[in-house]
């Protein structure tokens, strides 16, 4: 779902799976972070494809539905339910994006084409682009040939970063998301009491922000307190990546925006000064650090409600209730996961018309009946109250209450419905993934001490070019 590299929770090898997904799973954990994912569940191996209940006559529709996790499949369950009359059945295809291990399967499949491609895809933050404006775009079909228009997606209340990355660089809308991943700062209440005698959100924020220089002033009074502003240096990274003015590739060439090329000072503004513990994201002592166990305590974390939902809600377990949400220093997004169909349904109306009503119900239905009120709700499965997650629409946010006892009862949409709008989605390539990792890979070369600052530079440009063969500006 959202998760920054989302990949299938103890899956060493890749899964593909043609199946119904038994049961209808909720809100599984996600991450769309290039990072591994902390928990999800593990896919089914049913034999048998999600059927619709049979329905009037003629022929079922089959949609080819390819993902990397069960989120979107599970999804289906409560569509077929809710909607009786749809003489369809979801044959699913799921590919964990471990080892990379998705896009090369599922370009595969949508280049072979014929009746097993996939009608309907997800492409995460991570790899998005390369789906709506990159190589791939041309096999996905715009929103609108399937009748789904720009004023359905104004009447929703879609956040514009969201419509800029599902959309084609002639503006052509190719993907919408469920999920809005806009990102605030997630801090300790008990620590913010003790620090700056308070944990009002309201107050919060002017102490951490807006800008570094007044996160950094705060991290020093709770350095004075013997505790860690963060865990490590990524959490600050994705903040500072997606509010950055302009990607990294501009006009064919490796660029470098001055507001990444500072994330070598900040990182090492960090090390030197003791403001973290010098985890790395994803890993054990990264979740240590969520639950107060680490080596000093930490005061928070970037990122969007998902980070709450599905990554601090499994970690923090010593520190549930103690937490709170307020706005970033800067304004950005972390992950997300968009849907595409394939350009070939529109040539079988019964398809298209199957393949645009599913795609509308999880992306631009703003009834209680729609996939975003369940989510934003946590009522996607019956009798279970699941995770309350920030959705892409604003209308369904408007009347949703995103109240979590994680974070003290507090209404995280409150915080989240203006982050969703504060986002940028235009300094994204497709080329993020890999160029992300080479570039804090380097970074943390010279935090540690190993290279200068203009040499972890250098490397960085030369990586690239041997990779992907791109030159530097």
């Amino acid at each position: 779902m959202k998760s920054m590299k989302r990949v299938l929770a103890g899956l060493s090898t890749v899964l593909v799976v043609s199946s119904a997904l038994a049961g209808c799973g909720g809100n599984s954990g996600n991450n769309s972070s290039g990072a591994a994912a902390t928990t999800a569940p593990a896919a089914s191996n049913a034999a048998e494809a999600t059927k619709a209940p049979e329905a009037g006559s003629g022929e079922k529709v089959t949609i080819n539905l390819w993902s990397f996790t069960d989120e979107i499949p599970n999804m289906t369950k409560k569509y077929l339910e809710i909607h009786p009359e749809a003489n369809v059945e979801f044959k699913t295809t799921i590919v964990a994006t471990t080892d990379g291990a998705y896009q090369p399967a599922l370009d595969q499949a949508l280049a072979a084409g014929g009746k097993d491609a996939p009608d309907i895809y997800a492409t995460e933050g991570a790899f998005v682009l390369k789906y709506t404006q990159g190589d791939a775009s041309t096999f996905a079909a715009n929103y609108a040939d399937l009748g789904l228009t720009d004023q359905m997606v104004k009447d929703a209340g879609i956040a514009q970063y969201s419509v800029d990355i599902g959309s084609s660089t002639d503006g052509q809308l190719k993907g919408l998301g469920y999920q809005a991943t806009g990102g605030a700062f997630i801090y300790r209440r008990s620590l913010a009491k003790d620090v700056f005698g308070t944990d009002d959100p309201a107050k919060i924020k002017t102490e951490v922000g807006p800008g570094w220089d007044k996160f950094f002033s705060a991290a020093e009074k709770l350095k004075a307190k013997g505790y860690a502003a963060v865990s490590g240096d990524g959490d600050i990274w994705h903040a500072i990546e997606n509010s950055s003015d302009k990607g990294w590739i501009v006009d064919g060439k490796l660029h470098i925006d001055p507001k990444r090329e500072e994330f070598l000072d900040l990182s090492k503004k960090l090390k030197d000064n003791n403001y973290y513990n010098d985890t790395t994201d994803w890993q054990e002592a990264w979740f240590a650090d969520m639950n107060g166990t680490g080596e000093k305590p930490v005061f928070g974390f970037f990122g969007p409600a998902w980070l709450i939902n599905y990554t601090l809600s499994e970690h923090a377990k010593d520190t549930k209730g103690d937490w709170a949400v307020t706005e970033s220093p800067t304004g950005f997004f972390w992950g997300g996961t968009w849907l595409l169909a394939n350009k070939d349904v529109v040539k079988d109306e019964a398809k298209k018309k199957a393949v645009a009503d599913f795609i509308k119900w999880v992306t631009l239905d703003t009834t209680e009946t729609g996939l975003q009120y369940y989510w934003a709700n946590g009522t996607l499965k019956d009798g279970e109250q699941g995770a309350k997650d920030s959705v892409a629409s604003s209308v369904v946010m408007d009347k949703s209450k995103g109240d979590l006892e994680l974070v003290g009862g507090q209404n995280i949409f409150d915080i989240f419905v203006p982050a969703n709008a504060n986002a940028s989605g235009k300094n994204l390539t497709a080329f993020d993934e890999t160029i992300n990792k080479l570039w804090r890979d380097q970074v943390r070369e010279y935090t540690a001490g190993n290279k200068a600052r203009d040499k972890a530079i250098e490397t960085f440009k030369q990586q690239v070019k041997d990779q992907l063969n791109i030159d530097s500006e």
